[in-house]
């Protein structure tokens, strides 16, 4: 479904489970796509799990621009199209990879989420630790998941009150852990969910 955002119009894709009882809504990387194998994992994991998936694409992708807007951008276009998915009164779960992570994160009290799923959150751009994002994360007041691969150059986050870190074999793409993300995104949501 397209959806009208003020930076022009995004896409929502449905994967719907049957008797659903959560939305879980994600979003991609700055240079990736919904169809990364981690966001795809993620998915069939949430579907089999009774939870209904929109992987939502930001207006710069649906332009067929490559480069990311700038965060402001993002953050209004990704409530805008928070706002129009439907969610039928079910719990709301934010969540993405990478840059669609750290705007879950940055609008998670603005969505009324319930939870964040972050896949591979970049704590820092490579090779620069001191230009830190960890304060994105620790701003969460919901429960988070993050899965990080264990040789990530954007770098490890810390576990936290509320905060699992599940570390899996692999880099920044998470694409040879494909059932070990599954796995940790089920279990998660069976535990925020019951």
């Amino acid at each position: 479904m397209d959806i009208d955002t003020p930076h022009g119009p995004a896409r929502a894709t449905l994967h719907e489970a049957d008797n659903a009882r959560a939305v879980l809504a994600l979003g991609h990387g700055a240079g990736g796509s919904i169809d990364s194998a981690d966001l795809v994992a993620a998915t069939e994991a949430a579907n089999a799990h009774g939870v209904t998936v929109a992987l939502v694409e930001q207006p710069y992708l649906v332009a067929g621009r490559r480069s990311a807007a700038p965060a402001p951008q993002l953050d209004t276009a990704w409530m805008a199209v928070i706002e129009q998915l439907p969610l039928d009164d079910l719990p709301l779960i934010v969540g993405g990879r990478s840059s669609g992570a750290r705007v879950a994160c940055r609008t998670s009290t603005e969505t009324n989420a319930r939870a964040v799923l972050c896949l591979a959150f970049p704590v820092h751009p490579p090779g620069k630790p001191e230009k830190s994002r960890l304060s994105e994360l620790d701003a969460v007041s919901v429960p988070v998941l993050v899965v990080q691969g264990a040789n990530d150059p954007f770098g490890m986050p810390p576990e936290a009150p509320g905060r699992e870190v599940v570390t899996v074999p692999g880099n920044h793409s998470l694409a040879k852990s494909r059932d070990k993300v599954a796995a940790a995104v089920g279990d998660w949501l069976d535990q925020i969910l019951d």
